[in-house]
């Protein structure tokens, strides 16, 4: 696999208003260790490599245990998680297969027993924006970083 070219160089103008984004939604007040979950289940039903590792990075640096950051792809089958991030699960599933249909009725009340209505933007613009990335990194083929089993237990 080798990257096809370095968007943030080709474009940083509009890479940095992307990441501009980004750092909005980390200040909008959900909890980190949700939305890098949500960040990888979408990088996962994406297959963008590069996002699942960095998510998966993230979200073990941040103090997600191992266990529940391998579970998140079966996360219906696990009861790892609190409702609240299932909610969280079940809407970025949604939305990141949006071509599907409508959001229907019964998801957003249930997201609604969950979620204020803020936290429901700032959840779809979260969604939306990592959703952006992997159609960004997929197409010019963004490589993640190969590191070793040492590095890894390091880290």
């Amino acid at each position: 696999m080798q990257e096809r070219l370095n968007y943030m160089k080709i474009a940083p103008e509009l890479i940095g208003a992307v990441l501009n984004l980004k750092k909005a939604v980390d200040r909008s007040g959900l909890d980190h260790r949700l939305i890098h979950l949500v960040n990888l289940r979408a990088s996962q039903i994406n297959g963008c490599s590069y996002c699942v590792d960095m998510h998966t990075r993230e979200a073990r640096r941040d103090g997600e245990s191992e266990q529940r950051v391998h579970l998140v792809s079966a996360w219906r089958e696990s009861p790892l998680y609190t409702e609240r991030e299932r909610a969280a699960f079940a809407w970025t599933e949604r939305l990141t297969n949006i071509s599907d249909g409508p959001v229907e009725d019964a998801l957003y009340a249930e997201m609604l027993e969950h979620f204020s209505e803020e936290e429901l933007v700032q959840l779809s613009v979260l969604v939306g924006l990592i959703n952006v990335w992997n159609r960004i990194a997929i197409p010019f083929r963004s490589v993640h970083p190969v590191v070793s089993d040492q590095e890894i237990a390091a880290a």
